[in-house]
């Protein structure tokens, strides 16, 4: 099921509908580490905030790769597909990437993917680019071509409690931006962090510890 009602891992509840970015909150945006950050699990992270609330908020590192995990193996051991089918995938099956999306239910994939996808009571629209489905029939979909045109694969997410993202944010922890297709859906992963940085006019070889906000 999609990661509406889903708990973070401090016992967060995500709602179904988020409020929007323009009444004060971050969803449908980008967080960038700072280095002040100091926890080594999201270190030079780039998270698209699928959800935030009062209730806490939740989301998806978008740049941090999943080792050697390989997405046409990973439908294998699914059973979506049979050994030796990987080579009839689509292209954007064979060149999906998985990413550690967040140390929270590290076993669960969640798909971040373009609009023109979508499944009834199971896709989270978070706005009008951007879903997020967490489901099997997303994967099958992309496996035989009727898929996303954009989409990652994460393994995990991150998750915040009530006003802890809001606190981290004070303490310089995180800046945040506007996102942006390439930045969520590109295929230079590890580019992404200098990226956004550049994104909100900083040198990512000239940052400090200084708070600041885009």
């Amino acid at each position: 099921m999609a990661p509406e009602g889903k708990r973070t891992g401090e016992g967060t509840q995500i709602a179904g509908s988020a409020p929007h970015a323009s009444a004060g909150y971050l969803d449908g945006r980008l967080l960038i580490a700072m280095p002040v950050m100091g926890d080594p699990r999201f270190e030079r992270s780039v998270i698209y905030l699928c959800a935030h609330s009062a209730e806490g908020a939740m989301g998806i590192i978008v740049n941090h790769p999943a080792g050697s995990i390989d997405f046409p193996e990973l439908l294998v051991q699914l059973g979506i597909i049979k050994k030796g089918e990987q080579i009839k995938l689509p292209e954007n099956a064979e060149s999906m990437k998985v990413l550690r999306g967040g140390p929270v239910d590290t076993g669960r994939g969640f798909v971040l993917h373009s609009s023109d996808f979508f499944i009834e009571n199971a896709t989270l629209r978070i706005d009008d680019g951007v879903c997020l489905t967490a489901t099997v029939d997303i994967l099958r979909a992309i496996a035989n071509g009727s898929g996303p045109k954009h989409a990652i694969l994460a393994l995990g997410y991150a998750g915040w409690a009530p006003g802890q993202l809001e606190t981290e944010i004070q303490s310089n922890g995180w800046l945040h931006c506007d996102a942006d297709t390439d930045l969520i859906f590109g295929d230079d992963v590890d580019d992404k962090y200098a990226r956004a940085l550049r994104k909100i006019g900083i040198d990512p070889g000239m940052l400090s510890n200084e708070a600041g906000h885009a």
